[in-house]
Parts: structure tokens; sequence; C-alpha cells
């Protein structure tokens, strides 16, 4: 009885029953005893991890194919349906894209091609003025300053990309042209910031109201307190309709991939003058022109022979230097210009239904049928406030004599003064260079000095475009 008590007790202590993994890891450690003991086992693990490895490695690799044409495909503008064309494009680095508000309707954007002497800053005056439209005044002036002595045609491209990211406000770009070591680029550092009616109105300054039409004072606006690109940039988003006004590009065929883009609606008006009327005043502002007149003389074809127009009567001068520049500029401008006329004579895909010709002698004898004509091809409503100031602007009774400067005057007369200032050498230097041009736009030459005086004779005909 007693031995069967201790079998008992010695059965209820047994390490087997007291160890509940004692079994778990004796099985474990025969089976490590067995794979070691078996090599073909290890292989066959070993293989398995192999295959394992590289089926992760080649999905790893497929993913990563995957994103890279998922990025392409977002930088290219696609055309799926109307939501991906309108919507406006964004860096995908820009985290402000995430919490733009979407636009269904594409932005309108204008160009305003023309050359200097035009009589462009008015022409821009009219943008400047409309309530829904931000207005840019020559920002490509900052490459040009940026990069000199480059020449006007090897700087075409990088305006074009400028004019790239502007229309995208991505105002950005010009912090490329700061100088170096300088200080942020602010709204105050665009060139003509100081009569930007965006800039100096609320609600970056408060100085102007843009719904309120009239010309702003310069000494008025370099008060207003300097803001970031960021918070203009956030005021572009908010208008409609984006107007850059500029000299700057030559020839409308530069602009041909921005008009192609369909994530961008670009129109062009081109305005132009009498190219005898623009010889003469680029002739008057020299002095401010030097800097670019070079950089334009520098783009002619050194292969050409040409012989200038000399008067063997007159004594030469000092100012005959910057008058040959002044005068010799206009060879690759109306070289440019004849590019672009020919292109709207027989318009690509493009073009057709994208640009406008605006002849200056036109806008300053009309100035209102002109000015509705011009808000309508940019799909813009004009008013009485706005008819009025081109009216006005049109028909002062002063002529100014300071270039840049947009005042009221009696354009009609300025338009002609050329016809009793220029020389008969200068007048036929200009018609060599430009006689396509002219031809084209309505301009008549003229044979003698006598008939250049003639003010009532008319030298307008009916334009070709």
């Amino acid at each position: 009885m007693r031995g069967k008590q201790y079998h008992r007790q010695l059965k209820l202590t047994a390490p087997w029953e007291n160890d509940a993994g004692y079994w778990r890891k004796l099985k474990t450690n025969r089976n490590h005893t067995k794979i070691i003991a078996q090599p073909g086992i290890v292989m066959k693990v070993l293989r398995r991890k192999r295959i394992v490895l590289f089926i992760a490695y080649f999905l790893l690799l497929v993913l990563t194919m995957l994103n890279l044409a998922n990025y392409k495909w977002t930088k290219v503008p696609q055309q799926c349906n109307h939501q991906m064309r309108s919507a406006s494009y964004q860096g995908r680095s820009d985290i402000r894209f995430l919490y733009k508000p979407y636009l269904a309707k594409k932005r309108q954007l204008v160009y305003v091609l023309t050359t200097w002497r035009s009589g462009s800053s008015f022409f821009g005056e009219l943008f400047n003025q409309h309530p829904e439209v931000f207005f840019l005044y020559e920002p490509m002036w900052h490459i040009w300053q940026k990069l000199y002595p480059g020449d006007a045609v090897s700087l075409q491209g990088a305006a074009r990309d400028m004019l790239s990211s502007l229309y995208r406000c991505d105002l950005s770009v010009f912090q490329l042209y700061n100088s170096p070591g300088g200080k942020n680029f602010t709204s105050l550092g665009l060139f003509g910031a100081s009569l930007n009616k965006v800039v100096c109105s609320y609600p970056l300054c408060s100085a102007y109201r843009k719904e309120v039409v009239g010309m702003v004072d310069d000494k008025v606006c370099k008060k207003c307190p300097p803001q970031s690109l960021r918070l203009l940039e956030e005021e572009c988003l908010k208008y409609s309709t984006i107007v850059i006004k500029g000299v700057r590009i030559l020839d409308v065929n530069v602009l041909a991939p921005l008009m192609e883009d369909p994530s961008l609606d670009v129109k062009v008006v081109h305005l132009v003058r009498d190219p005898r009327a623009v010889a003469n005043s680029r002739i008057k502002s020299r002095h401010g022109l030097i800097r670019e007149n070079l950089q334009v003389v520098r783009s002619r074809d050194p292969k050409l022979r040409r012989i200038p127009f000399v008067d063997p009567n007159h004594k030469a001068n000092k100012k005959d230097g910057s008058d040959y520049h002044s005068i010799g500029a206009m060879e690759v401008i109306c070289e440019r210009t004849s590019r672009t006329l020919r292109t709207a004579l027989n318009p690509p895909s493009w073009l057709k239904g994208k640009y406008m010709a605006v002849r200056y002698e036109d806008l300053v004898e009309n100035p209102v049928k002109i000015l509705r004509n011009i808000y309508r091809f940019a799909n813009l409503t004009t008013n009485h406030d706005i008819e009025s100031f081109a009216l006005n602007m049109t028909s002062g009774s002063s002529s100014s004599s300071k270039p840049f400067i947009v005042s009221s005057r009696n354009a009609t007369q300025a338009a002609s003064a050329w016809r009793t200032v220029l020389s008969i050498q200068q007048i036929k230097q200009v018609e060599d260079y430009c006689h396509h041009s002219m031809s084209v736009l309505g301009y008549d030459r003229v044979r003698t000095a006598g008939e250049a005086k003639d003010l009532t004779k008319s030298l307008l005909t009916v334009s070709k475009l």
C-alpha cells in the first residue's frame, strides 16, 4: 500500500509533467539535429530563400518603374478629360498645389507682342486698369539685365520659359535672376512695380483699389510695404485673366510651345507701329535704350554687307554713334517682325483664332472702337470708365518729352512726328530694313523729303492681315 502511494508521488513529480515545454524543446532539438545531419534540406531552404528574395527584388523594380512612369505622365499635360485640361499646372514639389481650389474655368492668358517705342506702355495700361486682369509689365527685363551682354536672339528661350512659369502664377522664377547674395525678391522688386495696379492696390497695399480706374502715382506706390512673392502668387491665382506685355520676344514663333500647350490658353495681341516712327522714338530715347540697342544689334547677321545711307553734307558728331545703333536695331526688329507676319498670313493650327494685330495709329485715331475689339478678343468686358480713360489718354493737348512715361497727350500728332524730324537718309535706311513689314501692315514708303513732310497726305493704307 505504501509502495503504491510512493509510486503515485513519484509519478506526480515527474519532470516531463512539471515542465510543459519539455517535449517541445526535445522535438525542436531533434529537428535541428536532423537538418544538420541532412545537408540536402539546408540547400533546399536556401534555394527557397533565394527565390523569395528574387521575387521581392523583381516586384520592387516593377513598382519603381511604375512610379517613374506615373511621374512622367503627370509632367506632360494630358487630355483625358476636361478636368485635367482645366487644372492649372503646378510642380509636384509645391505643397501649395494640394490646397489650391479647383478652377472650373481655364484662365485666359494674353501676351502683348510688340517692340520698344511702339506705344506699348500706353497699350499695356489699358489692361493694367481692368479690374479683372493680373498685369505684368516687362518681366523679361530681369533676364536681359542679368544675362547682359547676351544678344537678343539667344535670350528668346529663357524669355519663353519665364512666361511659362508666370502664366501659371509661379513667380519664383524671378529669384533665378536676383543678384547673388541679394535680399529675397519682393513685390516691389518687379520691373515697373510702382505703376502696377495689383501691387499698389488692396490687399497688397492700401493706397489704391484695383476696381477704380485711374493712373497710380509711382511715388505713392514706392511707399507700399514690400510683399513676398508667395503673397503675390496667391493674388495672381484670384484673377481669371493674366496679361503680360513685353518687347523682348521678337517673333511669335518663339511662343509656339506655349500656345500648343493644352493646359494653357494663350492669345497674342500684336501691337505694331510705323517703323519710321519707332526709329524716331528710339533716337529720341537713345540714352535709355543703350544696353537694349547693343543687345539687339549684336543679333544682326555678320555676313550681310550693309551700305549705310550717308548724307554728304552732314558732319559727323558724337550722337551719330547712338543714332546708328538706334536705327541699326531696326534691321533685327523688322526682320523678326516679318517672320511673325508671314506666320500670321498663313497661320498654323496653334495660331488660328489666337492672334490679333493692332496698329497703334488706328488705336489713337479711334480708341474706343479698337479698345472694344481688343477686349472682345481677350474675353474681357469694357465699361464707361475704361473707355473714358482711353479717350482722355489719347486726346490730350500736350506732347510729353519724357520717354517711358504714360500721360495724356495728342497721340495722333505724336504718331506722325517722325515725318518732320527724321532726315530723308534715315527714312530711307529704315524703309530698306522694314519694307516687307511695312507692305503687309499698310505703311506707304515716301519718295522725297517733301512728301514725308506733307502731313496732309496719309501714309496709311489697308493692312493685309
